[in-house]
């Protein structure tokens, strides 16, 4: 699946970054890499060496041209997700205006083509509850869309403008993110709290999981084979957080969470954890968007992907287990 000519991605160092990273250098792929200078590498490991570096901003316009020089194909894969309030303005700069700066490099680069990384959060959401959700569901700019979503949604706005002025790119909207990645990954957190049995219930609602190399293959593909303008769901099994605890502590060998906890429970203490962080100026742990979308259940169809992209996906059990060996290995046998 290698594609001719040069590459870049930005977002490299990061979850799905890297490991797109990883997939591209072992197809032999001549990539560039845009990263900040305070970057971490390890989730590169080896392949930081086999990369060329390109060290800017999202923020910065002229740098991601320059990054972009004699570049065929781009990734942009880089962004912020967090669904605090005092994020708010970070999250327009990096998702929204930054991805503004790359439409507007590639233009300018003249780039054969553009995949750009969004989120099932910049998807629309049906009046009706239980409606499966694809890429042609109508967006609702309700006042319980998260900050995050809305940034999400600006960005894919961004690269429709960017097509309407000549670019040639396609979306990718990737679900929940599962893998070992780094500790600070979000769903990292999730799987820890999981094996470490610190967990004592889980909401009421459920979601979609996906791997974050069934993710990474999504997007070489969405290079390959999609059409220009399309939106592509990389989603894999909608399940609910009971048993996407259970998978995952069955995995690791502990005990599940013991209880579900009623909506109204985890809505009251986001609202808590919220204040308290208003007050000590740090992040909530848990805040009343997560908690809203934890306590909804949500289903996602990847037909789009599956037929156009010739796009698959492993279940959530390989999943879990694969991220259980790889823990496993990093701490030296114990997880």
């Amino acid at each position: 699946m290698a594609a001719d000519g040069k590459v870049l991605v930005t977002g490299a160092t990061g979850f799905i970054g890297s490991v797109l990273t990883r997939q591209l250098v072992a197809d032999g792929t001549d990539v560039r890499i845009l990263r900040r200078d305070s970057s971490s590498l390890a989730l590169l490991g080896d392949v930081a060496g086999e990369v060329e570096h390109a060290v800017g901003d999202l923020t910065y316009a002229r740098g991601l041209y320059e990054a972009m020089a004699g570049v065929d194909r781009v990734y942009h894969v880089a962004g912020k997700v967090s669904f605090a309030r005092r994020d708010r303005a970070a999250l327009r700069r990096v998702n929204a205006e930054g991805t503004a700066h790359v439409v507007d490099a590639a233009l300018k680069a003249g780039v054969d083509r553009v995949v750009h990384t969004s989120s099932i959060a910049a998807l629309g959401r049906p009046v009706a509850a239980d409606t499966v959700i694809d890429e042609t569901v109508e967006w609702r700019d309700a006042g319980t869309r998260s900050f995050y979503a809305r940034s999400k949604r600006r960005a894919e706005l961004e690269v429709h403008r960017g097509i309407a002025e000549g670019l040639d790119a396609v979306i990718v909207n990737p679900s929940l993110v599962f893998g070992a990645g780094g500790p600070d990954t979000n769903t990292r957190r999730i799987v820890n709290a999981v094996r470490r049995e610190w967990l004592p219930a889980v909401p009421p609602g459920g979601t979609n999981v996906v791997d974050v190399e069934d993710v990474a293959t999504g997007h070489r593909r969405a290079m390959a084979r999609g059409k220009t303008g399309r939106r592509y769901l990389l989603a894999g099994e909608n399940l609910s957080w009971r048993t996407i605890a259970d998978t995952l502590a069955d995995a690791f060998g502990v005990d599940p969470p013991s209880y579900t906890a009623p909506s109204f429970l985890i809505k009251t203490g986001a609202a808590v954890a919220e204040a308290v962080a208003t007050v000590t100026r740090t992040r909530p742990a848990l805040t009343r968007s997560t908690a809203r979308t934890a306590t909804q259940t949500h289903r996602y169809d990847n037909t789009r992907a599956r037929t156009e992209l010739g796009w698959s996906v492993r279940p959530f059990a390989a999943t879990a287990r694969r991220i259980a060996e790889a823990l496993s290995k990093e701490e030296g046998g114990k997880v």
